[in-house]
């Protein structure tokens, strides 16, 4: 048998892999859940009731601003100041108008796929990179804090075919279960916006995009999978991955902003990791610059700059080659007693 289909059958016959597999089904199933539950169909009695509610609360407000309108009136009669209560010409300048009331407003939440599933996939890529990510460092830290690693490498000495092997292992694992799990999330939500959303405009360019995105996604969870491994590989512990992705987290998240907020630096938000997770789901990501605005002269559109998912990509592809090539080197030299 060979070391790659070995290495596969131990990764997933571990009892973390499975739990936090088991785990991750649950997650992912109680957001589909939740959506379904939240979303429902409008349909032409739902429209029809939501317009007959705009229009009875339009001829309430108009019901009450001639109610106003004649207080006000009566008020200046009697010789009162009425401008600081009802304000100037006794609010008829304020006249109710039939399009302030939007029956959209009166309208339940509808999911729809068109719209909205480009974040839903974004959501199943976070969850599952988190999977990768806890998988992916236990996988080779628990061998390196166990001693298995060392005995592994009694039986087969060469080192890089051997991590290789694992981190191969590893990857396969994850693309499996990100493209079953990927296509049941996909049918769920269809299932759900058929019956319980709206399909309208679903083209063959809507499907196409669909599949980008999930191309995306499992570049995005691969690439999580790998630096964990990586991580672990290079403390020996799964430890190590755990910790550098919580501090990375705090540094980017909490201590870049507050820094950057604080030095005044325009576009803070560029230094920041999420920055790019998201440009790299919404194609291109746009951060605006308000500090660049003086209020004081009245409206301005603030300054723009446009984070692309090709920088994004860049930018995670050149980290997680460093990292890899870190943890290889150093497993080619080391002393693995």
């Amino acid at each position: 048998m060979s070391l790659y289909v070995t290495e596969l059958r131990r990764l997933a016959k571990r009892r973390l892999t499975r739990i936090m597999l088991v785990l991750l089904v649950l997650g992912l199933a109680g957001v589909a859940t939740a959506l379904a539950f939240s979303s429902q169909q409008r349909s032409p009695a739902v429209v029809a009731q939501a317009q007959a509610d705009a229009d009875a609360q339009y001829r309430q407000a108009a019901k009450d601003w001639e109610k106003m309108v004649a207080e006000c009136d009566a008020a200046q009669a009697r010789g009162e100041q009425t401008e600081e209560r009802y304000g100037p010409n006794c609010g008829r300048d304020w006249q109710p108008q039939p399009d302030m009331f939007d029956p959209e407003w009166s309208l339940p939440y509808e999911f729809n796929f068109r719209g909205e599933f480009e974040m839903i996939v974004a959501v199943f890529a976070g969850a599952v990179a988190l999977f990768g990510f806890v998988v992916g460092a236990s996988f080779v830290g628990a061998e390196w804090s166990t001693g298995g690693m060392m005995n592994l490498l009694l039986w087969r000495p060469r080192r890089l075919a051997v991590l290789g092997t694992k981190l191969a292992a590893l990857l396969s694992l994850l693309a499996g279960v990100t493209v079953l799990l990927g296509a049941l999330w996909t049918a769920a939500f269809w299932l759900i916006a058929s019956t319980r959303g709206s399909t309208e405009k679903v083209t063959a360019g809507v499907w196409q995009s669909v599949g980008l995105g999930g191309l995306r996604a499992l570049a995005l969870i691969l690439v999580a999978g790998a630096v964990a491994f990586a991580l672990a590989s290079l403390g020996r512990h799964t430890a190590m991955a755990l910790g550098v992705a919580v501090g990375i987290g705090v540094i980017s998240e909490i201590g870049i902003r507050i820094g950057t907020a604080i030095a005044g630096v325009s576009f803070g938000d560029r230094y920041v990791l999420s920055t790019y997770a998201m440009a790299w789901f919404e194609k291109q990501h746009k951060l605006l610059d308000y500090e660049a605005c003086n209020l004081v002269q009245g409206a301005c559109e603030p300054a723009e700059m446009i984070i692309t998912w090709q920088q994004s990509g860049l930018l995670f592809g050149i980290g997680s080659a460093l990292i890899l090539f870190a943890a290889f080197w150093i497993m080619r030299r080391r002393d693995v007693a």
